[in-house]
């Protein structure tokens, strides 16, 4: 017996003593690419994936009067989906001004949108207020008025969505509490039905960091999602302008959401503005899935300037984007860096050391494990440099840098324009040497060589044994 059980091991051991490469799995978060933005002058955005194989999206038009909605079996398709209002302010009184926030949703066989609005006599008495829908399109639904979500304070109150834990079904908000010099903080409630909270709400976040009270101390538009037995509240602070960031709360599935005590507060944003994409004031977030159900994607709003003048709220000018999220080895949510337009970029695992991430660090490219600085490890695939059907690879946080070799070193380098760089940051795409499931690139400039790491930094190098393609194999994600 011990002596069939050593053979069995040395047969196991084998291919590793024998020096063979070790193989990677595919990822099972593969690369989730788009091209922002997805919709021009829509704010607050929602989009949910239904069961039909639809996406639905609906967000906040500038004309502040109306509820549209876009139906298309992509998120990038959503972008040249018609448009359909499915509701409109009232001519006087209650829900008469100020349309926010539309956000849809499927509970117990219907649809329910929950908005915001303020009155023709006060266009600051903002409440919020439910819409029913009866019919598989939500589109041609027959829609009805559920009326307002009362709370505990008749106040200026918005932005509620709705989420299940453990068959709980709960209410979030962004309140304000009269007695407090806060603009709005977040709230959280049971629900009875889709449209009536039960039982006393919890405060969630008031805003009390500088990053959260800059212009108005704001709390809002909270989003939940939900990994690895956490769930994950963002919210948004700050005034609507280029300081406008993203907040998060984290708490265990299993705790009592309804305590305050089982959250705990990110002290500091986890997505801000981007001088060096060009992407300011991200917020007002919501989560959807990729086409293939295994991305978790970030929807948000922003603009693509800076400076605003005036009101921020008058200027239309907010957009729909998107843009993967991916998730930490602690199991957090790492969304990096609001992506600058165009395509969204990919980050590139190992084939044969799956944890490691092509990523760059003082400009020298090299495949590192635990890269919590996300954009570091993200780059987009566009058109090469040279044509020709080649492709270049440009850093997600240094546009117009691009990966290039240099005496057969990788580096991260801007492009200069010349000829010379054009054929260096220049690779032709191919299946992956070691599994057609990845990617290799090619040199376009040195055909046979390809990227590849060795010693953790990457080298543009001939390949000729099963350890030379592993090492020239990744997968994207």
């Amino acid at each position: 017996m011990a002596v069939r059980l050593l053979l069995a091991v040395l047969v196991t051991l084998a291919p590793c003593l024998a020096g063979a490469p070790a193989q990677a799995a595919v990822p099972d978060s593969p690369a989730a690419v788009h091209t922002n933005p997805i919709a021009e002058k829509r704010a607050d955005p929602h989009i949910v994936k239904h069961t039909d194989g639809y996406y639905y999206f609906t967000a906040t038009v500038p004309e502040y009067d109306r509820i549209v909605l876009r139906r298309a079996t992509t998120i990038q398709g959503l972008k040249t989906a018609p448009e359909t209002t499915i509701w409109t302010k009232h001519a006087s009184g209650v829900m008469g001004a100020h349309i926010w926030a539309p956000e849809i949703h499927f509970i117990d066989g219907k649809w329910y949108v929950y908005f915001a609005a303020g009155a023709t006599g006060d266009v600051w008495a903002i409440r919020m207020y439910v819409l029913e829908g009866t019919g598989a399109n939500p589109l041609t639904a027959t829609w009805t008025e559920k009326g307002q979500i009362k709370t505990q304070w008749e106040s200026f109150s918005l932005d509620a969505t709705t989420f299940t834990v453990n068959g709980v079904r709960y209410l979030a908000w962004a309140q304000r509490d009269p007695s407090v010099n806060n603009n709005t903080d977040v709230y959280l409630a049971k629900m009875a039905n889709p449209w009536t909270i039960t039982g006393a709400p919890v405060l969630l976040s008031r805003p009390t960091y500088s990053w959260e009270t800059v212009g108005y101390k704001v709390n809002e538009g909270p989003a939940v999602i939900q990994h690895g037995g956490k769930v994950f509240l963002t919210y948004s602070a700050s005034a609507t302008d280029a300081n406008y960031c993203l907040g998060m709360l984290t708490a265990s599935a299993s705790a009592n959401l309804l305590s305050q005590a089982s959250w705990s507060k990110s002290a500091t944003p986890v997505f801000t503005s981007s001088a060096a994409t060009g992407q300011y004031g991200p917020g007002h977030n919501s989560f959807t899935v990729s086409e293939d159900g295994k991305s978790d994607i970030l929807v948000y709003h922003d603009r693509s300037y800076k400076d605003i003048s005036g009101d921020p709220l008058n200027d239309p000018n907010r957009r729909t984007r998107v843009q993967k999220v991916y998730w930490n080895a602690d199991g957090t949510p790492n969304f990096g860096i609001p992506v600058a337009d165009g395509v969204t970029p990919q980050r590139f695992s190992s084939y044969n050391v799956p944890d490691r991430f092509v990523r760059h660090y003082d400009y020298r490219a090299r495949i590192e494990a635990d890269v919590t600085k996300l954009a570091d490890s993200q780059f987009r695939v566009v058109p090469g440099l040279t044509g020709s059907g080649t492709v270049s690879l440009e850093s997600a946080n240094f546009p117009g840098y691009y990966l290039r070799h240099k005496n057969f070193e990788v580096w991260l380098e801007k492009n200069d324009g010349s000829t010379q760089f054009a054929s260096d940051a220049a690779f032709r795409q191919r299946a992956g040497l070691a599994d057609p499931a990845g990617v290799s690139y090619e040199s376009s400039n040195y055909p046979g060589r390809y990227v590849r790491h060795w010693e953790y930094l990457l080298n543009v190098q001939a390949v000729s044994t099963a350890t030379d393609r592993a090492d020239a194999t990744f997968y994207t994600q």
